[in-house]
């Protein structure tokens, strides 16, 4: 599939997730900004490596996503970098662990404005340009916890069912105008972070390292297997072409059957 010549917006993509699918859409040929709170000269490197390896070009812009005014600088400097803006992916996100009598209400606006309030406003801006030239893809990256609840998690499951609403609602604004917009629900994907805690495992517990994500996924993938976040990838490069033109609206599960029982 190519998406020679689209340019495309991944939030919270320095590194993990957000990285994997901008590398899935820069192979599709896709121009690519990346994003996220580290210093510019940090994505230097990779910046360049994407670049070369896909040819196209790859910017990235440093922005905190906890203010609306660095939602707005970073629309401004991707449209600036990319010439349009054909396909964005909500992808920022904070989380917290606490209790709901122990959460403080700082966190609490943390994660409502990162997680929630910047996937709407950057929708608000990208449509615009999106009407105009009949093309556009939304993606906004929710979780197995926007559908069930766990525990100490009360900013990430409340933020994450809330944005499966947003792509609704986005959804159904845009019908027959060459928009879509879609949510997609992973599980448990190998990322550094997982990637981290899994080690942690082995050496708390003593175990290899097939028992140790056995260990972690417990009670939650029925597959026992992680998901590769290249797949994640392929997904959004789905959902952006041809063949997904009439899916919108929905919520795609990427999450081992987690949602199945």
């Amino acid at each position: 599939m190519s998406l020679r010549g689209k340019g495309a917006l991944v939030t919270g993509s320095s590194n993990g997730l957000g990285f994997a699918m901008a590398t899935a859409l820069a192979q599709a040929g896709c121009e690519i900004v990346l994003h996220g709170l580290e210093a510019p000269q940090s994505m230097t490197e990779s910046c360049a490596a994407l670049a070369r390896r896909c040819d196209v070009r790859v910017s990235y812009v440093q922005a905190d996503l906890t203010q609306v005014s660095g939602v707005e600088a970073l629309m401004d400097a991707a449209l600036a970098k990319l010439g349009s803006l054909d396909v964005l992916i909500n992808n920022a996100v904070v989380r917290h662990f606490a209790g709901i009598e122990a959460f403080a209400l700082e966190r609490w606006n943390e994660a409502l404005a990162v997680n929630l309030t910047a996937a709407f406003r950057a929708i608000q801006l990208a449509l615009p340009g999106m009407r105009e030239r009949g093309f556009g893809r939304i993606i906004n990256m929710t979780s197995v916890y926007g559908s069930r609840a766990v525990a100490n998690r009360v900013d990430y499951v409340t933020t994450k069912t809330a944005l499966i609403g947003l792509t609704r609602s986005v959804a159904l604004e845009t019908l027959k105008q060459g928009i879509t917009c879609n949510a997609i629900c992973p599980g448990s994907v190998l990322t550094p972070n997982i990637d981290s805690r899994i080690n942690a495992l082995m050496e708390a517990r003593s175990l290899d390292r097939g028992a140790a994500v056995q260990a972690f996924l417990e009670g939650k993938q029925p597959t026992g297997e992680l998901i590769d976040a290249a797949h994640v990838g392929e997904l959004v490069v789905f959902l952006c072409g041809a063949a997904a033109a009439q899916i919108t609206g929905a919520t795609l599960p990427i999450e081992g059957g987690w949602l199945a029982g």
